[in-house]
């Protein structure tokens, strides 16, 4: 009884810890979608710089990897790995824009940024879900969730059963 009781509780813990992700991945998305914004903003005026130069994205970028310069060079490194952000960020907002609710959690897992995941989780607010994805995370971890707490529950008690012993009743004939 209190094992079932253990096993409940736990399924329903997990299955409101479950329900979150939706609005958690709902207000990464919005923070990711700002951070793709500037930085398109950055590389663009980098490509028309370099355009007007007579230079394609690489080339320009090579040119600063061809200089003397050390301050140069450091800021062709920065804006280098800037615009490899940008191409990053960029291909995980489109990966989460175009998810269903099974590859909403792979690709988040794959594409998550430590920095605009921690800004969102500072920022975090949990919601009750009552969206179709939220019930459906919120059935999964209470399906999961009672199953880990009755697996747990099961394993637990089990050195302490008391073994039962057969009673061998005979029959006179």
């Amino acid at each position: 009884m209190i094992r079932r009781l253990i096993s409940v509780l736990g399924g329903v813990a997990i299955g409101l810890s479950a329900s979150q992700f939706p609005e958690f991945a709902q207000q990464y998305e919005q923070r990711l979608g700002g951070a793709v914004a500037e930085l398109r903003v950055i590389a663009e005026k980098f490509d028309a710089a370099a355009a007007r130069a007579g230079l394609s994205r690489q080339e320009a970028l090579g040119t600063y990897r061809e200089t003397d310069i050390a301050f140069l060079a450091g800021q062709g490194e920065d804006i280098g790995s800037t615009l490899a952000r940008y191409e990053r960020l960029e291909t995980q907002l489109d990966a989460l824009e175009n998810a269903n609710i099974v590859t909403r959690v792979t690709g988040f897992a794959r594409y998550y940024d430590p920095e605009i995941g921690a800004s969102a989780l500072e920022a975090y607010n949990p919601a009750v879900p009552v969206t179709t994805e939220g019930f459906a995370y919120a059935g999964i971890g209470v399906l999961v969730g009672y199953a880990l707490f009755g697996l747990l529950g099961w394993a637990g008690a089990r050195p302490f059963r008391r073994r039962r012993s057969r009673v061998r009743v005979e029959r006179d004939t």
